[in-house]
């Protein structure tokens, strides 16, 4: 692996202008076709074989004109303060927002809150369900805007009237505040090499790599349906790792230069050896990013490829555009230095080495202390409630949260989320089954009310709303949607926003331990073969669930429970994103294993090379640690800046990467990874002497390279 990559990059140094031309004429080619070829994308969720999903299949077919899956509006109108709607003038007004309503584009039924006696008991708050033919994402802002003008006229007429439902959701964009990451990349770059060139050429190509990756993807979006949040997780990783990639390799033909090799060889052994460990790292991301496939839901399946194909990206860029870059630029990465950073890499009695020492002489209280505290910080993990946000979790002053508090104050929190039952033909008839269905969720206790069934014009299928008493995303209602299921025959399914979200959750939690495994037995495999070792493997992988752990309790505490949130602008609390912890292993997972591939392989060089334990640990963390500090800092400040973002889900992905990547560099790889290291001492590096003849040598340390020039020598620990 060493030797053949450091021929590559041999290659990509000696023909540099051929190589750098390549890729600016594909980041050219990729983004007119972006420009020409892309398409819609959507804001829907759907999940095959799910109950909620079969049933809106099966309506679209027989039953269209109910409009089940389309987009929906709910109208709250509520009279002013001591008068009611069934006051002439009023009553008129709602007439008349009913008919703009009516008018829109798109809409093909607007249930009229009088004759559906959809008016709350007092009188003051009426509800209007509008049902589109199309989905969300269908609809454009012009569309939006028409339904948003029906409600003029009742609000010149003294009535407050505000929307819920998907049909008033915007569709998620992409906000400029992975610009803020990009700041503070620049900057931490900077101070590590206290270099602007060597401090340029990882943002250069990382850059690079998200318009290749980004421009990718959106020419995929025109044959192919995928969803608006698709390229968020692609932003965020690509430029993480594009830079974090460069970094290293950087930092490695630095450190070769100042060993006294020339630019192409120091280039040839950078990328021989870090260059190796870049390829094991990307391959640990891209496997964790392309197992969420087998999740089964199509959002976080599309997520994951678009994910990793920006990161195979980041990897042949770093692999080839990198080495033909530093061609252009030779020795001048080591000059143009800033006044009062050093940026020497590597120094020997930098902090790295002291702490390293610190950790060796201390090693289980470091340890003891490190876990403990990982533990206090996943206290609140265990309290952690799953679901999809609704627009109870719309921010203050909003529409759709004014919406939901009136729609709760009139009717309860059960009229936000009402559930939709399907009822087939059971032998009997449509509409004898439905109303005997109708009769016994009527007795259930959760339930409210239950409307009139609605036959299909063949009358093979009869459609019932039933009203919950408890909120869409509370657990009584998730029981209540259990209990129809259990209780009523295979001729009924429940349907409807409500349980779509319910079925996200429970498809979510039934496939976390599948994935899991999946993804850390391959790793396990690849990590295997890049360290020869049973223990580092079993390490690292234990270490990571500590970090998942740790980041699932920090979320909760934030998120659910709101700690922090007015420091971190988070305006509203509510559960977790049910896609959230899956999303979070899998990406951290591969990420958590850069670090461990970037710090360990170091220590393996040195412990090949012939130093004793603590020596190897110490010199490999000493070599690591400074890029590692830098690659965690980078990646944390790309994910907290989609902190500042609007959308709950980006907003909370980004905020759990940034803690998670946070927990896992400096808690798990920079303290708790040497303090194992130095305890185990060589136990470490134990193989099988059966395994090791079986195992291909990958040669990640490059030792096949030759011409290793020796380090100095630390004291002692």
């Amino acid at each position: 692996m060493a030797l053949l990559l450091s021929r590559l990059a041999r290659f990509s140094f000696r023909r540099r202008g051929l190589v750098t031309a390549v890729w600016a004429t594909l980041l050219v080619l990729l983004g007119l076709g972006a420009m020409t070829l892309s398409g819609q994308m959507t804001n829907s969720v759907s999940m095959p074989g799910t109950e909620s999903q079969q049933a809106i299949d099966r309506l679209q077919d027989e039953f269209p004109q109910a409009a089940v899956g389309g987009a929906t509006a709910r109208v709250a109108i509520a009279a002013p303060e001591g008068e009611t709607l069934a006051e002439p003038a009023n009553r008129a007004a709602v007439t008349e927002v009913v008919g703009a309503l009516r008018e829109a584009p798109k809409v093909v039924n607007v249930a009229d809150p009088f004759q559906s006696r959809s008016v709350s008991p007092d009188g003051r708050v009426a509800l209007a369900q509008v049902s589109y033919q199309v989905q969300a994402f269908e609809l454009t802002e012009a569309d939006r805007d028409a339904l948003m003008a029906a409600a003029d006229t009742g609000r010149q007429a003294g009535l407050t009237v505000e929307f819920g439902g998907d049909a008033v959701q915007p569709m998620p964009v992409t906000e400029p505040t992975e610009g803020i990451g990009v700041a503070v990349a620049a900057l931490v770059l900077v101070i590590t090499f206290g270099s602007l060139i060597a401090a340029g050429l990882p943002l250069l190509t990382a850059l690079l790599g998200i318009g290749v990756g980004m421009s990718a993807i959106w020419i995929a979006s025109g044959p192919l349906e995928l969803n608006s949040n698709t390229p968020v997780l692609a932003l965020m990783l690509g430029l993480a790792v594009g830079i974090d990639y460069a970094l290293f390799i950087v930092s490695r033909y630095r450190h070769e230069l100042q060993q006294g090799r020339a630019p192409e060889d120091a280039a040839a052994h950078a990328v021989g050896t870090a260059g190796s460990a870049v390829v094991f790292a990307g391959l640990t991301v891209i496997i964790a990013l392309a197992g969420l496939t087998v999740v089964g839901i199509p959002l976080l399946g599309e997520m994951g490829l678009a994910a990793s194909v920006t990161v195979a990206i980041a990897v042949l860029i770093a692999l080839t555009l990198l080495p033909a870059l530093l061609g252009f630029a030779g020795a001048r990465v080591l000059g143009g230095r800033i006044p009062g950073l050093r940026g020497r890499d590597g120094d020997r009695r930098g902090v790295g080495a002291r702490w390293a020492s610190f950790v060796a002489r201390r090693r289980i209280p470091v340890l003891v202390a490190a876990v403990a505290a990982l533990g206090v910080v996943a206290i609140p993990a265990s309290g952690m409630q799953l679901g999809l946000p609704d627009d109870s979790t719309a921010a203050p002053g909003t529409t759709q949260r004014a919406a939901y508090e009136l729609v709760s104050s009139g009717f309860g929190e059960g009229a936000n989320g009402p559930l939709t039952i399907v009822v087939e033909d059971a032998g009997n008839g449509a509409s004898a089954a439905a109303q005997e269905t109708a009769r016994l969720i009527g007795d259930l206790p959760d339930v409210a009310a239950v409307t009139p069934p609605q036959l299909s014009p063949q009358g093979g299928t009869a459609l019932l709303t039933a009203i919950p008493q408890s909120g869409p995303s509370s657990q009584a209602t998730e029981d209540l949607v259990e209990t129809i299921r259990d209780r009523t025959g295979d001729h009924v399914a429940v349907t409807g926003q409500t349980a779509m979200n319910i079925d996200v959750s429970q498809t979510m939690s039934d496939a976390l331990l599948p994935y899991l495994a999946l993804i850390v037995g391959l790793a396990f495999v690849l990590l295997t073969l890049v360290f020869r070792s049973l223990v580092v493997p079993l390490k690292a992988t234990v270490g990571f669930l500590g970090s998942v752990v740790a980041t699932f309790g920090a979320v909760v505490a934030v998120f659910q429970w709101g700690w922090l949130s007015d420091v971190l602008g988070v305006e509203t609390t509510g559960p977790i994103m049910s896609m959230l912890p899956i999303l979070l292993i899998g990406v951290l997972f591969g990420l958590a294993m850069d670090y461990q591939v970037f710090l360990v392989t170091r220590m393996r060089e040195e412990h090949v090379h012939g130093a004793d334990p603590d020596t190897a640990m110490i010199t490999g963390f000493r070599h690591g640690s400074r890029v590692v500090v830098a690659a965690a800092l980078i990646m944390i400040s790309v994910f907290a800046g989609f902190v500042l973002a609007q959308d709950t889900l980006i907003q909370s992905i980004g905020f759990a990467l940034a803690f998670g990547v946070a927990v896992d560099a400096f808690v798990v790889r920079m303290t708790i990874v040497p303090a194992v290291m130095s305890l185990l001492g060589r136990s470490a590096w134990w193989l099988p002497a059966w395994l090791g003849r079986v195992l291909p040598n990958l040669d990640v340390e490059g030792e096949r390279l030759g011409g290793r020039r020796p380090d100095r020598t630390l004291e002692p620990v």
